[in-house]
Order: structure tokens, then C-alpha cells, then sequence
């Protein structure tokens, strides 16, 4: 019978035994004996114990030969680091050969037959004492089995388990990080095998992994066994779960991603015990999700427990990298890891910086990006490790994917580009380690960048990383959050993109002033909405064919038009929650919309649509009221199916009382009336009609939105996209700065918020000083221009002040 100090079972292991098991398996032991009655499914086994490393090792006399060949020693030379890590693996491969440990993995291995049946299949898995840390994870570091059956195989797994930690990168990585070789042992953990080759499996993170921002799970997925996702071979599914809401009980997929999912891996059969094949998934699975919305929300609120247990042991927020697997015998979701995540969770939080290009080049390749940051270098293509020794410190690595071999190679880079992969794939992982930007799952940046070639990585634009061709320079802005001044007056951003939304939110600000809703359509949908209602009507075949294309996942093309926007509008809302989002519905003009797919069956052709067909005149129009019940379906799910009831909703370009009276009715018709559940809606201010009965559109409205743009084009007769009359638009004249005024003194005559969302405060700011001095609620501002414009209303404010006084 194994002796407690060589074999522990998982219901007897806590997160406080890493000494004795290791992080891996501790974190498993403490998920199987904690977490179980909350409904988390662990499956079962056992840990060989570090003391059973150590003891093999003294008892074959190896310390001495292994100290011989580490001792003093870098890794710089990559020849030599292969040669010594290879002669120390076979030493401790040998030294745990011995037959006392063997009887005992025999013996535990035959009580998981007794639990889970004859020769049931079990993952085999590496876990050393230094593994897991809040400040170093070890992944990839240590070498793991799969799926394998009977007592002689899963003693030879073990073996070259304890062997791995003694792998070349396991030996960089330690020297990198200050570990001492003889100070970390190797524990093994055997547990059921969940039977995800014939399902799906995948990684989760409770945080965005780009930015850091921790009010959501992030959940990635894909066929097949879960190495393809960590070796970067497929590009997953993604989807996002808002925590506060679900908490509170709204629950609801905040957003997803359709990934590609080309490859699957599964059992080989007949090739040996835990030997996988490469298949490639069928066509039709891979244009479906590989969960249901269903399982990704039960994954997410496994998660949440997870994490809100590990912060409760820890005294402070413990953020989370996951790993699930779904089996196909029983359809069941389990976890089947949890450790601390390193990298995200550790930015610092006192320091605001971004990255952005001051100029623009040639778009050569796109992925998904890595890291929110910008680098420059000359591309070398890399296709296995014998390109390693012309590789150069400061070179762009341009791979098909990563593997943990190459990070000496890895950690020298500017960059990372691969072909596959996804958010959470190796070389991911590795570049937000590192600091580096990465571009992932670009599918062909093997074959389109050329070895010399000069290039620049951003990532610093969103989900999409770009390679471009030559050097574009960029700049650093790094603002210490001690320096940022607090203003009365209400300092917000203005913001479109989604893909933004998660590190704008970090930055200081009071919410959302504005959030255009023409982004997300044009950007994340592209369809005119009446030709979703009425797609018989487009007169391209080819665009019908692209309709049908982009719809077909959908019981009714219209139905993607309302997620999609949902889910822009949402990830907005979800980010700056719960400070308000003030969401502008749709303002194209005509030559806008006839621009989209679909778009010009549906647009009559205007002289001049920038005083049109646009803003509220088209809400209750017949010509386009059909598709504003689909804008407000979406919002409506926002605020209730996703519970985002910091979402505020404004109009724009409203003439006349009489105008926003049909609109205020038209929502209340869809959904979304005034008042209910706290709903505001706002009006943009940028026609002087606005101002002068500002009165009357306070009965109707709950704040207003000083659009500076369109309120100086009209009240100055210029036409602001009149390039030979550009020099008369000036949001400094004498003339503005009354009706803005005006504006303000009506707004809180009638106890209505007033703010302003143009680009006024922004490019003068003079013009942001007259409104702090003034007295308006709120500025809101692009993301670049918020420091800067807290910085002047803070010293406005502070002149008004003194003036009091």
C-alpha cells in the first residue's frame, strides 16, 4: 500500500499542499474537495507526491551527476542547453524506474479502475512545487500524457513526467525567472481522462486578456482534445460573460466570435497508449459554435466560483486561466485545471499607457491581436528549430505556431506573427509574458512576409492586428494615475468600437458621453437593415448571395442584425458598467446607408444628405421605421435580456417637438419607453432649433448632448465638409460660445443634464474652459484627448473657484 507521503488522492489535497504536490495538482485536489458541492464537476485521481521525486532520485545517487551538469551553467548556447537537458532527462528517467515506485502508481491506478471501470483511460500530468505562482506559470514548461489505458503505460507516463523537468525550456525558463534547479521538484498527477476528442475542450480566463479588465470571462473553445488550442493549431470560438450581471442574475453571452476550428485532435487507435491524429473538422461543425450558449454560461459561472473561492483563500482578487473539457459519454462539462493567471492580472494599475501610430502604411496581414502594443523589425521566417541559430534579437518571429522549444528563441523577438492560433494559444501566452505584440491565427504570414522584410506589428487598434508593411513610427503615452486631476465637471469619453472598449473603460473617465451606433453597423454588421427585412429587394445577386452568406446561422436574416448590434453595444456597456453609456441611435445619411450591402435598393439619392434623410426624420418614416424597430430591439436586449441598464439612449439631428414626440412614441411602441426600468433618453442638441426651444424639448427628453459639429455648421452657414469654407468653421466663435450658453442655462433651468460630445473641447481647449466655466455636466471626449482635457477644466474650474472666492 503507497504511503501518504508518495501518493495523495485529490479529496485529500488542498492549494496549501504545493510544496508536496505542486501547483497543478494542488489547484485540482483543492477544485475536487471545495468546489464539488457547488456543482463543479473534477474528475478524480491521484498525486505522486514531490517526496516521491526526491526519494528516487537520492535513492539512485543522481544528485551529484545532475548537479555536474547544471551547476553554473547558462543558456545561452542553444546546442549545449539541448545536450545537457537531454543527459539530465535520462537520469531522472532512470532513477524513477525503481520498483517500489512503480508498485505504488500501479496500486492507485488499479483503485481508479475500481471507481471509473477496467483500463479506464487517465490524463497523466506534470506539476512542480515552483508551478502555478502568482508570479510565474510554468505552462508549457513540463511534459503531459493523454488518454492513457493500463498499469505498464501509465508507469512509463510518469517516468517521463519527473523526466520533463528537465526539458530545455523547463531549464531556461527557471534560469529566467531566478528558480534553483535542486529547489523545484516534480510531482505527476493521474486523473480520469474526460473524453473531449469526440466533443470540445478549451481555455478560460476571468479577465480580458489584452487589456486586464476583470469584469468578464473569457471563454475559448474548440473541437477535439485541448493541445491544438495551446499549440496555437486552430483558431477558437470565443465568447465574453459580463460578471457583475450574471451575479446579479441577468444571464446572458455578453458577445462571441465564430472561430474556424480546422483542425481536431483526437485518439489514434491501434498506435500506442495516448497517441492523437490530426482530422480535419467537418465543414459543417466548424460553421456552428463548438458549445451552445447554454454550456458557455455554465462554464462562466464555474469560473466565477473558481475565482471568488481562490480570492476569498488569497485576502485579494485572484483572477484565473482555466482549462474545461466536455466529455462525449456523458455530454458533461468539467474542469480539468485552475491556476492563478499571471500576466493580465499584474499590470500596473497606477500607470495609463498607450500605444499609437503617428503615421500610416500598407496593411500587408491580418489576426487577432496580442498584447495592445506596437513594435518595428525585420521579419525572419521560422519553420522549426533549425532556423533558431539565424535568428536575431530583435527580429519579428514569423511562424505557422509556437511550441515551448522555441521561447529562448521566442523571448529575443520584437514580435510574434503566426499563421493559427488563437487568444490563448502558446505564442499568446508567451508575448503577454514578455511584453511583446503578438498577431495570431493570421492564416497565410508565412507565406506573404518574406525573411528582411521591414515591418511594423500593432495591436494597439483592437481585436485586429495589423502587419504593415515598413516602419511606421508610434508613440508612448504613460500618465501615473497620481497625476490625474478630479474635476466637477463629469470628464467622458466618446467611443464606438468594442474592440476598445475594455482598456478605454481603464482609463479614467466618467462613462460613455458617446457611443455611435454607425460604427458598429458599418464595422461588425455591414448589411443595411431593410435589406435583412426585405432581402428580396437587393437588386446584386452578388450581394444577395453575401446577405444569405453572412445570415444563414439565423432563423431570420434580421436576427443577426439585432445581435450583432446587441453585442457591440453591450461589450460598451458591460465595460464601463455601472457608469452610464450614452448610446446615439443610428445617425447615417443616405449616402451612408446606400453604401452598406443592400444598402442602395433602400436610399433615394440626396444633394445635400448631410441636412437630409437622417437622424430622427427616418425613425417613424415608412421608408426606414422597420429598421429602427430593429436598433431598438437590440437595445432593448441590452438593457434587459443582458441586464446593462447603465445604457442610456439619445437621438440625433431632431428638428422639431413635434418630431420627437412621434420618435419618444415609436420606442415606447418597441420596447423602450421613457422611464421604464430607469430609462433615459437624451437628445442631441446640435440644431439651433434645439437651443431655441430647449423648453419644450425638456418635457420630452432627460439631458441633452451638445453636438458642436452640426450645431456650428447651422448656426455659421458653413458647410463643415466644404473644404474651399473650412476656414469659417470655428467652434470659438463669439456667436457659438453663446449658443452654447444658451444650452447650458436651458438645460438646467429645466433640471436636465447637459453635456457635450464633439470635437470642440478636444482640438481647443479654450473652448473646454468656457464650458467648465460655464457650468455643464459633462465633456466627452476621444480616448487620446481625456488627460489632457481633465488637465484644462480642472484649471478652469479652479479659476472659477477664485472668482467666487
Amino acid at each position: 500500500m503507497a504511503t501518504p507521503d508518495l501518493v495523495k488522492w485529490f479529496k485529500d489535497i488542498g492549494i496549501g499542499d504545493v510544496p508536496s504536490v505542486g501547483g497543478k495538482n494542488a489547484s485540482l485536489g483543492e477544485l475536487y474537495s471545495a468546489l464539488a458541492g457547488q456543482g463543479i464537476r473534477v474528475p478524480n485521481g491521484f498525486a505522486l507526491t514531490a517526496e516521491a521525486y526526491r526519494t528516487a532520485l537520492k535513492d539512485a545517487g543522481a544528485a551529484e551527476r545532475l548537479h555536474t551538469l547544471l551547476d553554473g551553467f547558462g543558456h545561452a548556447d542553444i546546442r549545449l542547453l539541448a545536450k545537457r537537458a537531454k543527459a539530465a532527462r535520462a537520469i531522472v528517467y532512470a532513477a524513477t524506474g525503481g520498483e517500489v515506485l512503480r508498485g505504488q502508481i500501479a496500486e492507485a491506478y488499479r483503485k481508479l479502475e475500481k471507481e471509473y471501470g477496467k483500463n479506464v483511460a487517465v490524463a497523466v500530468r506534470s506539476s512542480a512545487t515552483a508551478e502555478d505562482l502568482p508570479d510565474a506559470s510554468f505552462a508549457g514548461q513540463h511534459d503531459s500524457f493523454l488518454h492513457v489505458r493500463g498499469e505498464k503505460d501509465v508507469v512509463e507516463a510518469c517516468r517521463r513526467c519527473f523526466a520533463s523537468i528537465f526539458t530545455d525550456r523547463a531549464i531556461a525558463y527557471r534560469l529566467d525567472k531566478g528558480f534553483d534547479h535542486f529547489k523545484v521538484a516534480l510531482s505527476v498527477g493521474v486523473m480520469k481522462m474526460v473524453r473531449s476528442d469526440r466533443a470540445s475542450s478549451g481555455v478560460i480566463f476571468t479577465l480580458d486578456t489584452e487589456s486586464g479588465f476583470r469584469d468578464v470571462v473569457f471563454i475559448t473553445g474548440s473541437y477535439g482534445l485541448g493541445e491544438n488550442i495551446v499549440q496555437g493549431k486552430v483558431d477558437t470560438d470565443e465568447f465574453y460573460v459580463h460578471k457583475p450581471t450574471y451575479k446579479a442574475g441577468k444571464r446572458a453571452v455578453l458577445r462571441r466570435s465564430l472561430g474556424s476550428k480546422e483542425l481536431r485532435l483526437v485518439y489514434a487507435k491501434g498506435h500506442g497508449a495516448g497517441t492523437t491524429k490530426q482530422t480535419v473538422t467537418p465543414k459543417a461543425q466548424r460553421a456552428v459554435f463548438c458549445i451552445t450558449d447554454k454550456e458557455a454560461l455554465t462554464l462562466a459561472g464555474s469560473a466565477i466560483a473558481i475565482e471568488d473561492h481562490y480570492s476569498k483563500n488569497a485576502g485579494h482578487p485572484m483572477p484565473m486561466d482555466i482549462e474545461w473539457a466536455k466529455d462525449s459519454d456523458d455530454g458533461k462539462l468539467y474542469i480539468v485545471q485552475a491556476r492563478p493567471e499571471t500576466v493580465a492580472s499584474r499590470k500596473a494599475a497606477d500607470v495609463f499607457e498607450t500605444f499609437m501610430l503617428k503615421g500610416s502604411g500598407k496593411s500587408l496581414i491580418l489576426g487577432r491581436a496580442v498584447g495592445e502594443r506596437i513594435a518595428t523589425g525585420k521579419v525572419r521566417v521560422v519553420r522549426g528549430m533549425k532556423d533558431f541559430a539565424a535568428f536575431k534579437p530583435g527580429e519579428v518571429l514569423v511562424a505557422e505556431t509556437t511550441a515551448p522549444d522555441w521561447e529562448p528563441v521566442m523571448k529575443t523577438a520584437a514580435a510574434i506573427v503566426t499563421d493559427h492560433g488563437g487568444r490563448t494559444c502558446h505564442a499568446a501566452i508567451i508575448a503577454r509574458e514578455l511584453g511583446v505584440p503578438a498577431v495570431v491565427g493570421t492564416g497565410s504570414g508565412t507565406k506573404k512576409l518574406k525573411t528582411g522584410q521591414t515591418v511594423t506589428i500593432c495591436c494597439a487598434e483592437g481585436d485586429i492586428g495589423h502587419v504593415y508593411e515598413g516602419k511606421i513610427a508610434f508613440e508612448v503615452h504613460r500618465v501615473s494615475a497620481a497625476s490625474v486631476p478630479q474635476t466637477r465637471t463629469e470628464i467622458m469619453t466618446n467611443l464606438g468600437n468594442p474592440e476598445l472598449a475594455f482598456t478605454t473603460a481603464m482609463l479614467p473617465n466618467a462613462g460613455v458621453g458617446l457611443a455611435r451606433l454607425e460604427f458598429i453597423i458599418n464595422e461588425h454588421i455591414g448589411v443595411h437593415p431593410m435589406a435583412l427585412l426585405k432581402p428580396a429587394l437587393v437588386k446584386s445577386a452578388k450581394e444577395r448571395a453575401e446577405i444569405k452568406a453572412l445570415t444563414k446561422a439565423y432563423k431570420k436574416p434580421a436576427d443577426f442584425f439585432v445581435e450583432r448590434l446587441a453585442e457591440g453595444v453591450g461589450t460598451i456597456c458591460a465595460a464601463f458598467y455601472p457608469r452610464p453609456v450614452i448610446v446615439r441611435m443610428s445617425d447615417f445619411k443616405t449616402n451612408e446607408y446606400a453604401s452598406l450591402k443592400g444598402g442602395g435598393a433602400f436610399e433615394v439619392k440626396e444633394s445635400n444628405p448631410m441636412i437630409g434623410f437622417r437622424g430622427a426624420s427616418r425613425y417613424d418614416h415608412p421608408a426606414y421605421a422597420a429598421g429602427f424597430a430593429l436598433e431598438c430591439a437590440a437595445m432593448k436586449r441590452v438593457r434587459e435580456e443582458m441586464g446593462l441598464t447603465n445604457l442610456k439612449l439619445m437621438i440625433p439631428f431632431c428638428r422639431r417637438v413635434e418630431e420627437a414626440k412621434r420618435v419618444i412614441d415609436a420606442m415606447a411602441r418597441y420596447g423602450l419607453k421613457r422611464g421604464d426600468g430607469g430609462l433615459e433618453i437624451y437628445v442631441m442638441c446640435e440644431i439651433p432649433n434645439n437651443v431655441i426651444q430647449i423648453d419644450a424639448f425638456a418635457k420630452l427628453f432627460d439631458g441633452f448632448s451638445i453636438g458642436s459639429n452640426d450645431l456650428t455648421q447651422l448656426t455659421l452657414g458653413v458647410d463643415r465638409d466644404s473644404e474651399i469654407v473650412a476656414f469659417d468653421f470655428d467652434e470659438r466663435d463669439p456667436g457659438m460660445q453663446e449658443m452654447f450658453r444658451l444650452a447650458i442655462q436651458g438645460a438646467h433651468r429645466n433640471h436636465r443634464h447637459v453635456g457635450i460630445c464633439g470635437e470642440a473641447p478636444a482640438n481647443y481647449p479654450e473652448v473646454a474652459a468656457f464650458l467648465a466655466e460655464q457650468g455643464i455636466d459633462s465633456i466627452s471626449v476621444n480616448p487620446s484627448s481625456l488627460l489632457k482635457t481633465m488637465q484644462v477644466v480642472a484649471a478652469a474650474e479652479k479659476k472659477v473657484g477664485a472668482k467666487a472666492a
